[in-house]
């Protein structure tokens, strides 16, 4: 009876729990599924099957959607683990200012992503911004950053990774303190500089960091929109739309079941990419 009363108690201490779940995740989720089989207003609804889900498929601009929500991540994850690999080996150094520099490599990331999307915006003008302006004065020729349908998806994501590489960048740092400072002092015993550290210690032993930083940064990458809705909203065309955009036109425009459709699909996606790469990054760091 004593058992049988610790086990309720147990179970009872987890409602107020499961009832924040359901409400704030569960439910949610649950709505976001029906209606996408729905055409809805806020007043009313009209079960209408898959149509909304055959509406979207063949979206004239989801190709370009599709394809630039794929460079977008690929290309912001893969900086974003470069880079910031390189600024946590170099601020995991014995440095006077090591502490000051971290907290300036983080202090991006704690800004709103509207202002710094506004603001690089307006950085990156082509006449009136300080960046072509600063390109002139050094006897280059500025670039029509947000304007040239060439670059300006790039545009976006270099601005992505200049606020987002320090929270890779501490992720790294946690992972590089984490290593025994004796194998570095047995592989400084044995003739090992700097390069030979970083290569067969601080670079295979961080891993778990790396895969979480990959992770990370891939699944940001896939759903981002903040940064492309301030500084292009698209375009200019359609050269930087990717879907959470071509979402977001849907449901401004008031196609609400349809932009609901489209985010179940941008969530089957990001799950269709992101968990196979999750179990590839685990099985290869549990080969270490």
């Amino acid at each position: 009876m004593n058992s049988i009363y610790k086990k309720v108690y147990s179970y009872f201490l987890l409602i107020p729990g499961m009832l924040i779940y359901f409400t704030l995740f569960l439910l949610p989720t649950l709505a976001a599924f029906f209606f996408s089989f729905t055409w809805w207003t806020f007043t009313e609804w009209k079960f209408v099957g898959f149509d909304n889900y055959i509406t979207f498929l063949t979206e004239p601009s989801l190709n370009i959607g599709f394809r630039n929500t794929l460079v977008y991540a690929v290309t912001a994850c893969s900086l974003k683990v470069i880079l910031g690999f390189l600024l946590g080996v170099f601020l995991s150094l014995e440095l006077r200012t090591r502490n000051f520099l971290r907290s300036m490599i983080f202090f991006p990331y704690i800004l709103s992503t509207v202002a710094v999307g506004i603001t690089f915006t307006s950085l990156m003008h082509p006449t009136q911004g300080l960046i072509n302006k600063f390109f002139n004065v050094i006897g280059l020729k500025g670039l029509d950053w947000l304007g040239n349908p060439k670059i300006a998806l790039f545009s976006v994501i270099l601005v992505d990774v200049w606020k987002g590489v320090g929270v890779a960048t501490v992720i790294y740092i946690a992972g590089i303190m984490a290593i025994p400072r004796e194998y570095y002092e047995a592989l400084m015993i044995d003739g090992g500089n700097l390069w030979a550290q970083i290569r067969y210690l601080t670079l295979p032993l961080s891993r778990p960091a790396m895969n979480s930083v990959i992770i990370l940064s891939f699944i940001d990458g896939l759903r981002r929109f903040d940064f492309i809705w301030t500084m292009t909203q698209g375009g200019p065309g359609f050269s930087t739309d990717v879907i959470a955009s071509i979402i977001y036109k849907q449901y401004e425009a008031g196609f609400y079941g349809l932009s609901t459709a489209g985010n179940v699909i941008l969530f089957l996606i990001v799950a269709i990419l992101s968990f196979p790469l999750y179990r590839f990054l685990g099985r290869k760091e549990g080969e270490l």
